[in-house]
């Protein structure tokens, strides 16, 4: 009898421990569904696990984006743009809080960045995404926003972005990382650190990482020590120069300041020869 009651106590310990552990398991990035948006991989290993708080995923159907909750900005942005995602949806100017983010996390809303001397600054831009009226939309959650200098915001990055989608246009397709880093730019009213009462970082440098390949199919086979890597680091600041191209450097470079791996879905050679190249392509 004693033998028989010390066995169910063992049966009956690894089902309870066994079902705890089990419950409490974080969700890793590998068990989220696949997406178009990460072909190049998670730059910094972000999940959707609620106590990530300041590298915390969100993927959407357009885009998928790292978000830190005490910046009150997304770290990276990653998108893919091809003739798929380009139409005539009309721009639509809804800019919104994300209500996507957990429960109890402050949301940045439309309103936050008003008087600020800060635009809102689209990471993946509203023109890349013309396909429907919902994709376009996507582009205005406050998710996929920063505080950045109007100028570098309308002229500098305006022109990299048109850049990029003229080079679509012409029968390239592009991956697009996006991100920001630092404390401190300089808008219209000067230098900040933070706006919204604190609630939302100013970041001090933006950068932007475009792996251009032409139109195909199977994306990241294709792509080899040749294919056309643009990186670019700017200082968030009113004076940014408007010529983006005088601003290109390496993966390398960006990978040091941030602490990321960008292309880490990439096999480690390809990695290595493409990271440390300083594009000398075209700019326009």
């Amino acid at each position: 009898m004693g033998n028989r009651i010390h066995y169910y106590f063992i049966l009956f310990s690894i089902v309870i421990f066994g079902c705890k552990e089990t419950e409490v398991t974080p969700q890793k990035s590998a068990d989220l569904p696949l997406s178009e948006h990460l072909t190049l991989g998670n730059p910094s290993g972000a999940t959707d696990n609620i106590t990530d708080i300041n590298n915390y995923l969100l993927l959407k159907p357009q885009y998928a984006l790292s978000y830190s909750r005490d910046r009150g900005i997304p770290n990276w942005v990653s998108w893919h743009v091809s003739p798929d995602w380009l139409g005539s949806a009309d721009r639509q100017d809804d800019f919104r809080a994300d209500m996507s983010l957990p429960s109890g996390w402050y949301k940045v809303s439309a309103t936050s960045y008003t008087g600020s001397g800060f635009d809102r600054g689209h990471n993946l831009p509203s023109a890349d995404r013309t396909k429907t009226v919902e994709d376009n939309s996507s582009t205005f959650l406050m998710t996929n926003m920063i505080p950045q200098a109007p100028n570098h915001n309308r002229q500098t990055w305006a022109s990299l972005e048109d850049y990029t989608r003229d080079l679509v246009r012409v029968g390239m397709e592009a991956y697009v990382i996006m991100g920001s880093y630092g404390v401190g730019g300089t808008g219209s009213n000067g230098p900040t650190n933070t706006i919204d009462n604190g609630r939302v970082t100013v970041p001090r440098n933006i950068w932007k990482v475009v792996v251009v390949l032409p139109q195909g199919e199977n994306d990241i086979t294709r792509i080899n020590e040749s294919t056309r890597v643009i990186a670019v680091n700017t200082p968030n600041i009113n004076t940014v120069n408007t010529d983006w191209g005088g601003y290109r450097t390496t993966v390398d470079e960006i990978e040091q300041a941030t602490g990321y791996d960008l292309l880490s879905a990439l096999p480690e050679q390809l990695q290595r020869v493409l990271e440390a190249k300083v594009d000398n392509g075209p700019t326009r």
